[in-house]
């Protein structure tokens, strides 16, 4: 086993078995103490713990500090992964009940809670207890231990009053720079503060079952009109270094779930994220000019893209020039959502080395899904996107990548849309190396694929190898990108459109009755 994150009072460990979301046979593990002669305070030894797991990523919670712990796991097969770990020290505990929070779902304990993170001594923990806490936003601290029991719910007010607003832009008086908080759709422009927010904030870690919850507002009505200000998110990290978040879920977001915001070495583990299939803008998790971040074992059902990936509009990216880079997925299950995973649209300042890997894919419009547009600028850059280890069952475009995404208001102009071959500028966007290993799609139902560059920019390199297409006889037909001119399709194999050069090893078409690639203005195609 790897161990990934250790606090005080949980752990998460990585098994080295065979799977993707969950490991191909169940095992039943067991949890105990290691007796090590050190004096604690007065408590009772845990008793050991066993029970019948499927996942890939272990994580267990609620356990004692500076305490030794062996997990072993014992397989159907009869073989077994072990491993020894000790919890962190810990100097107290913050009960936020202490300090005046009721958890009665009817008063705002918002004041209470915020006092107890406030309060909390280096090396403390805040412990939020099961009930439901009716709260504003939250705001983080550096060195933060912020721990939930299971059955703990922030439930955020739906009053937007009571909420406060992180300012877009606030100028510097030296007239040489400012400062942005708040944000929307890759613009600096102000939008209230999340359930829970971080600003500038380091070394925290949020564990625990806990629920972050949107709460009863309106924020789904009218979602394009700003009142006040723009929508909050549920998290929100703002140039943070050195977060964690372990076990939360995060339902019923007013927009964005978990929004990341050039921020770096943040990691997400055991995490679940939810909305209603109808909830606009409600992606599962979007981190935007972040560096260094690994997502593990999470699970989508969101109504907008499970995951996307971003890095701004073109002011972000000429003023600050902070890519999104180096980015890992893998051992998580999206489902029922828009995209699987998406890089853009909002990408002005380059998204560069994300990796992909045994996730599994259900029901989602598209499985990949790249979307960038003339206008996003020379700095806009996406680049070393890999897929491997991938099985996506009913996702009805399994690969997608979309130069003329036609979002923003002079998205569906000529400009954005024409197939002409336009000079190359400032303004031109490109599309790099794009790598599929060892995906499995079965329930395709519109095409496997379907790449669509810019004539002046045609994108780099589509390379697939040992993918399998398996074609839903029943399938839908379906406009595969959101593009001028993209006609519904079904039944379709790989459709490329303005790619420099296109690489086909050992790949399959199932229950395919046309032609396998269709191409137009592909300057090099290799099949092998």
């Amino acid at each position: 086993m790897k161990l990934l994150f250790v606090s005080s009072r949980s752990v998460s460990l990585l098994l080295d078995a065979p799977g993707l979301y969950e490991t191909n046979q169940t095992y039943r593990c067991t949890l105990s103490e290691v007796p090590d002669g050190k004096k604690r305070w007065p408590r009772m030894p845990m008793e050991d713990r066993t029970e019948s797991l499927a996942r890939k990523l272990l994580c267990y919670y609620g356990l004692f500090p500076d305490t030794e712990y062996r997990v072993t796991a014992v397989f159907e097969d009869g073989s077994r992964e072990e491993a020894v770990f000790r919890t962190l020290d810990e100097t107290c505990t913050m009960d936020v009940r202490r300090f005046g929070a009721l958890g009665d779902g009817i008063h705002n304990d918002g004041p209470a809670l915020q006092a107890a993170i406030a309060c909390c001594p280096a090396g403390g923990r805040v412990w939020v207890p099961k009930g439901t806490y009716l709260t504003g936003s939250l705001f983080l601290k550096s060195g933060l231990h912020l721990d939930f029991e299971e059955g703990a719910v922030l439930k955020l007010l739906g009053d937007r009053s009571a909420l406060p607003i992180l300012p877009g832009m606030t100028p510097h008086w030296d007239e040489k720079g400012d400062t942005d908080l708040g944000t929307w759709e890759g613009n600096p422009l102000d939008s209230f503060a999340a359930l829970v927010t971080g600003v500038e904030v380091r070394d925290v870690s949020i564990t625990g079952k806990g629920i972050l919850d949107g709460g009863d507002g309106d924020w789904w009505q009218n979602p394009k009109i700003r009142r006040g200000a723009w929508r909050p998110r549920l998290f929100f990290l703002c140039r943070c270094q050195g977060v964690t978040v372990q076990g939360l879920t995060f339902r019923n977001s007013p927009a964005w779930n978990i929004h990341p915001y050039f921020s770096k070495d943040l990691t997400f583990l055991d995490i679940f994220v939810n909305a209603p299939a109808t909830s606009p803008n409600t992606d599962g998790f979007d981190p935007e000019s972040c560096e260094n971040i690994l997502l593990c074992g999470a699970h989508f059902s969101v109504g907008d893209d499970c995951i996307a990936i971003k890095a701004g509009k073109i002011y972000m990216a000429t003023t600050r020039h902070t890519p999104t880079r180096k980015v890992r997925i893998c051992h998580c299950l999206m489902e029922d959502g828009h995209g699987g995973v998406t890089v853009g649209s909002e990408m002005a300042g380059g998204v560069y080395d994300v990796e992909v890997s045994h996730c599994l894919m259900r029901n989602t419009d598209r499985g990949l899904r790249i979307k960038t547009r003339r206008g996003r600028g020379k700095e806009g850059v996406i680049d070393d996107i890999r897929f491997r280890d991938i099985r996506m069952e009913h996702v009805r475009t399994p690969l997608c990548c979309n130069a003329m995404y036609f979002c923003d208001p002079d998205g569906h102009s000529r400009y954005v849309q024409t197939r002409e071959k336009l000079p190359v500028d400032d303004r031109t966007p490109r599309v790099g190396k794009l790598t599929f290993e060892r995906v499995t799609a079965v329930g395709v139902e519109a095409c496997a694929g379907y790449f669509l560059g810019i004539p002046e920019m045609p994108c780099d390199r589509v390379e697939l190898t040992d993918c399998v297409f398996v074609y839903d006889p029943e399938g839908r037909p379906m406009v595969p990108v959101m593009a001028e001119g993209v006609e519904e399709c079904r039944g379709q194999g790989l459709i490329l459109k303005n790619v420099r050069k296109a690489v086909l090893r050992n790949t399959r078409f199932e229950g395919l009755e046309g032609d396998e690639v269709d191409t137009e203005q592909v300057e090099s195609l290799e099949r092998l």
